[in-house]
């Protein structure tokens, strides 16, 4: 209390009267009367304040137990886990396992690393994901995007900077960003991920598989002298150039391409064929890697069998790699490093989110559950953290693994134990094996395997039947990724998917609505039943309004009519914020001006009087006396789209209103709003002089005209409760007895249409009449009021 007091003297101290208010309170408090005769319970709204925001938003011990049980999604499933589940996850750990590894050296040389950092980022994701895993079917590890990024990376960085070593640059850019990621995931900002798009999505990916399969087909063909790190487009001319000087290279790559194909068409084939067998044959067609890899090391070993130097061999082969695990420690990291490399980071975490959440979602979607897109990014955030001890780089969810564990039909994230354990027997025992693997056919592999990342184009189609622009914004990211580099595309698609969405709240268009009386009428009625489906639907008749533009798309033979005279309905379409305010104002006073004439044609005696603005007819003429415009009476806001607004927006409506109020002196027009579901909304309205009519705060029903109604609804019973009901309270003319309407709008109910329940109460506040439950309850009181003022004119 002493606290208290000692505001409110502060506050006076400052010039501020906290105990202002703006609302006829005598007034408010008659109506109130008026309904506590009636035996139903007023309601009286109360505001929501700071200190019960922060009471509701304080930590608690239960909230904090929670956070902390949220961090380790497995104990949910773990004692959970059966023989049925182990089989699923065995099969779909070593299906994967077998893919991953030559996929996981192809994409280390990407990176411009040596093979066996591969298999080290394609280990640590596998044995870590599990333990904070929201998702069973996605697989982290190396992937085409990353690996690529990390490569132009560690080439710019050691051309700067020569004293460091590739593999230092990539495992302290792991661990940077993972650290980035990890707190993004610990305080819960994972949605920030939902503000790039799906379109933004798939132009990235895309022009990054375009860029990556460019960069490979010199390897494919063992053409010399090309700059795979030059734009894309450079790369495609100069590699076209270096065709000549293609070598026996070719023969490897483009056999290996041509079979993977084939392997896959014949399995796809094959499947729909023979329905029955149709795990058999993806299972088969799963294993067309391995089994391609295997080929082509066996045919690469017989030419090279007696050759200990991989740069003696016929063609290139990918030479040794180190047996067991030769990497481990903390990271050589300085901040020279992070300086270095700190110009890519903001891409390096933008593909890294990108991709995993992207991926994870979707096959959330598929196979029934949904994902914490925060638990995730802890997820990549302690595997890219814990990584680089172990001697891996940033990795993130791969689309081809995750596709191919989810048909495998993975049943639990442990799978990716399976899939670490092949990736040990790897590098523990067939080391010696990836000698003669061609360098040429893991081009192929890396080929083929972004082809899937490749949108297609009935889905480009398909963007362009929903958003035509969003399609321009997928080409264009795809061209600067093909004309400049991947970084720049990343930049753009997130900086153009933005704009596009700022760009269509700042432009949002509101629209004007009118009503039209809906009918219901079935569909199976016959001819000989028309007369009696039209008397059943006349008595079901509703209200419904529609856009007066006739841009909803409604049937234009339809007439949609004005609500009443002078009284206009506006709905806000993309919310109402400090970004649209001055086009929504600006529209709404333009029409309103439009169509409605001012309340005093002549109220300037002088001509210099007027405003530069509004000068009047030329010298010697007079004005229009025969404008049939009505006057401007009343506007009703439809709030159904806005949730929150701010200061710029509801200073937007103060000024509006007063803009208006020149054009309707010496009266005033009623401002109501429907549909107001946010209560700081409903503060800051109200604060601001809206919800209530603008008349003096001393003002009764003897010398004030106000005809309220109140939508109400019974108490008690919840099948008695679902039964709504319009309270109409008429004060006339001052001394004048008050009569009271109320009237059911609902028709169902055991004591007949019109039956009124016992006890009743107020659906919203009686200290704010003017915020209403829907237009229709605004557009009946706002005519209701209007109607009573025009009879209470004629009887003066």
């Amino acid at each position: 209390m002493a606290g208290n007091k000692v505001g409110r003297g502060l506050a006076k101290a400052v010039g501020i009267d906290v105990d202002h208010k703006t609302e006829p309170s005598t007034l408010l408090e008659s109506a109130a009367s008026s309904l506590k005769a009636r035996s139903i319970d007023p309601y009286y709204e109360t505001e929501p304040t700071v200190k019960e925001y922060l009471l509701e938003h304080r930590p608690t011990a239960a909230g904090v137990g929670r956070y902390l049980y949220s961090l380790f999604p497995f104990l949910n499933w773990i004692f959970h886990y059966n023989l049925t589940w182990l089989l699923g996850d065995l099969i779909a750990g070593i299906t994967v396992g077998f893919v991953v590894v030559p996929q996981g050296m192809a994409y280390a040389l990407l990176a411009g690393l040596k093979p066996e950092y591969g298999l080290y980022t394609s280990f640590v994701g596998f044995i870590l994901y599990f333990l904070f895993a929201t998702s069973k079917d996605i697989t982290i590890g190396t992937v085409a995007v990353m690996s690529t990024l990390v490569g132009r990376i560690v080439a710019r960085v050691t051309e700067e900077h020569p004293e460091f070593v590739a593999e230092d640059i990539a495992r302290g850019l792991s661990l940077i960003a993972g650290s980035v990621l990890l707190f993004i995931g610990l305080i819960r900002l994972g949605w920030i991920v939902e503000f790039i798009p799906l379109v933004g999505i798939c132009s990235f990916m895309t022009g990054a598989a375009v860029s990556i399969a460019a960069g490979q087909v010199p390897k494919l063909l063992g053409v010399s002298g090309v700059n795979t790190r030059d734009s894309t487009y450079k790369v495609i001319i100069n590699t076209l150039k270096a065709l000549p000087t293609a070598k026996l290279d070719a023969a490897l790559g483009l056999t290996t391409l041509f079979l993977l194909y084939s392997l896959r068409w014949f399995c796809n084939f094959m499947a729909q064929r023979q329905p029955s067998r149709k795990k058999v044959w993806f299972f088969v067609g799963t294993l067309r890697l391995a089994f391609v890899i295997l080929l082509y090391t066996l045919i690469s070993w017989l030419s090279n069998r007696n050759i200990t130097d991989s740069k003696k061999a016929k063609f290139a082969i990918l030479g040794t790699v180190p047996s067991g695990f030769r990497v481990h420690g903390a990271p050589n990291i300085s901040k020279e490093l992070i300086s270095a490399f700190a110009p890519d980071l903001p891409a390096t975490i933008i593909v890294l989110i990108i991709e995993h959440i992207a991926i994870s979602k979707s096959f959330g979607r598929l196979n029934n559950y949904v994902i914490n897109p925060s638990q995730e990014l802890v997820a990549i955030g302690f595997t890219n953290v814990f990584g680089p001890f172990l001697g891996a780089y940033p990795a993130t969810g791969s689309f081809s693994r995750t596709a191919i564990k989810a048909k495998a039909g993975v049943r639990t994230p442990l799978a990716g134990l399976w899939t670490a354990l092949l990736v040990v027997l790897a590098l523990y025992a067939l080391t010696k094996v990836f000698f003669y693997i061609p360098m040429a056919s893991l081009s192929g592999l890396i080929i083929h395997a972004v082809g899937d990342l490749l949108t297609p184009p009935a889905t480009v189609y398909q963007f362009w039947q929903v958003s035509p622009i969003e399609v321009i914004l997928f080409f264009a990211g795809v061209l600067i990724m093909v004309f400049t580099d991947i970084e720049t595309g990343v930049y753009f698609v997130v900086a153009a998917s933005a704009a596009l969405l700022l760009l269509r709240i700042a432009k949002a268009n509101g629209s004007f609505l009118g009503k039209v009386d809906v009918y219901q009428v079935s569909s199976h009625s016959t001819s000989n039943s028309s007369s009696i489906e039209r008397g059943a639907t006349t008595s079901t008749k509703r209200e419904a309004f529609l856009a007066l533009n006739r841009k909803d798309g409604s049937n234009t033979n339809i007439n949609i009519r004005n609500p009443y005279p002078g009284v206009f309905v506006y709905r806000f379409s993309e919310g109402f914020n400090y970004t649209n305010t001055a086009h929504y104002m600006d529209e709404l006073v333009a029409y309103i001006q439009e169509h409605t004439r001012p309340t005093t044609s002549d109220r300037y005696d002088k001509v210099g009087d007027r405003p530069w603005n509004n000068p009047g007819p030329r010298r010697g003429k007079t004005s229009d006396a025969a404008d049939n415009r009505p006057v401007f009476r009343a506007l009703i806001l439809d709030f159904a789209s806005v949730n929150n607004v701010d200061v710029t927006s509801i200073q937007g409506l103060i000024d509006t209103r007063t803009q208006l109020d020149h054009h309707t002196y010496p009266d005033r027009a009623e401002w109501h709003i429907a549909d107001v579901s946010n209560r700081w909304t409903r503060r800051a309205l109200a604060a601001s002089g809206f919800g209530f009519p603008r008349i003096q705060e001393d003002a009764t029903a003897d010398n004030t005209y106000w005809r309220p109604i109140f939508s109400v609804a019974a108490t008690g019973s919840p099948v008695v409760s679902e039964k709504s009901v319009v309270v109409t309270q008429k004060d006339i003319e001052a001394g004048s007895e008050s009569i009271d309407r109320i009237s059911s709008s609902s028709s169902s109910g055991a004591g007949g249409p019109n039956e009124v329940p016992g006890h009743m109460a107020s659906l919203q506040g009686v200290n704010r009449p003017y915020f209403h439950l829907d237009v229709a309850a605004a557009v009946e009181t706002t005519t209701a009021n209007l109607e009573g003022q025009v009879a209470g004119q004629k009887l003066a």
